[in-house]
């Protein structure tokens, strides 16, 4: 009976401890990398975002995938983008410092539905999206949706159909029960998370080597933070939902783009994500010896194909309309 109870102390105690790295990691990821941009309010949350470029030159609306944050472009392929756009960077909702709204959970259409009223709401007119990862599901998402409203998609080794398995490195977000997933956020994610960043890295930018300043510069630091993994863990469960119904749309697709993959992608394999977008209108196009990070790694290639295709959706909405 004394050794149950000492055991038991122990393990309260570790989890204190844990607790209060917890604490320590979110004020330490807060501190470094602080709010880079401007928080708009809207019903239910306010979206986090970050502008650059002249109002007057043709809107590109940057979306980061899961688990990610705005930094992931503004790390090196915002400021190049700019110099001949209006380019916006948001954190998604429940990402950065973005509210999580109730569309975390809801799926692709859901959050689709934020961005595109935060769009409206900065009076945004016809932009190119350009989706990463996850952000590639939600920009295809805002185009069967707003196709209206969208000049066209570049999409960034993209998310496009169901996964057989949930990445390596994912698997802690496969937690479904909240109170365990709110228990795990509290005390054991971040430093875990801490811990093993190398290995997570390694996982996520395979097989390129991470930058070294990616947990600050790349705000790899704030996905360590609770509020992120909460969000997270809604983000892949409820897309993992809602993408094979998305995919069942896509002969309806009307809005153009392109994918550009990275053939050596080991989170999202492009023979089942981005080639099979060609037989629904998209062009495809594919980096060799490039990972699923190639905003952060190969950022003057995905600029100079992103400047492509928006110069070629724009010119095709121009001659639709006949302007």
């Amino acid at each position: 009976m004394v050794t149950l109870l000492w055991t038991l102390l122990v393990i309260l105690a570790l989890l204190g401890a844990a607790h209060l790295w917890t604490r320590a990691i979110t004020r330490e990821a807060e501190t470094l990398i602080p709010m880079a941009g401007t928080r708009l309010d809207l019903p239910g949350g306010a979206i986090h975002y970050v502008e650059a470029g002249s109002h007057d030159a043709p809107s590109l609306v940057l979306i980061h995938g899961l688990s990610g944050k705005l930094q992931h472009f503004t790390y090196a392929m915002m400021d190049d983008l700019a110099r001949d756009h209006r380019v916006i960077a948001l954190d998604r909702p429940g990402c950065g410092y973005s509210s999580p709204f109730d569309a975390s959970a809801k799926g692709l259409s859901a959050q689709a539905e934020v961005i595109g009223m935060f769009l409206d709401r900065l009076e945004v007119q016809n932009p190119v999206l350009v989706g990463h990862s996850l952000g590639g599901a939600l920009a295809l998402a805002m185009a069967l949706e707003r196709p209206d409203k969208t000049a066209g998609m570049a999409l960034l080794c993209p998310l496009t159909h169901p996964v057989d398995a949930v990445p390596e490195v994912f698997k802690p977000l496969e937690i479904s029960g909240p109170r365990l997933r709110n228990f795990v956020a509290q005390t054991l994610y971040g430093p875990f998370g801490k811990l093993l960043r190398g290995r997570n890295l390694r996982l996520v930018f395979a097989p390129e080597p991470a930058p070294d300043d990616f947990m600050t510069r790349g705000g790899g630091l704030l996905a360590l933070r609770p509020s992120a993994f909460l969000s997270s863990c809604a983000d892949l469960q409820a897309s993992a939902g809602s993408i094979e119904a998305q995919a069942g749309r896509y002969d309806t697709l009307t809005v153009p783009g392109a994918v550009l993959n990275a053939a050596g992608d080991e989170i999202l394999d492009p023979v089942t994500q981005g080639r099979p977008m060609r037989q629904f209108g998209l062009g495809y196009e594919e980096l060799d010896n490039r990972g699923h990070m190639i905003p952060i790694t190969a950022p003057t290639e995905c600029a100079d194909f992103v400047r492509r295709i928006a110069a070629k959706c724009h010119a095709e909405g121009a001659t639709s309309t006949g302007t």
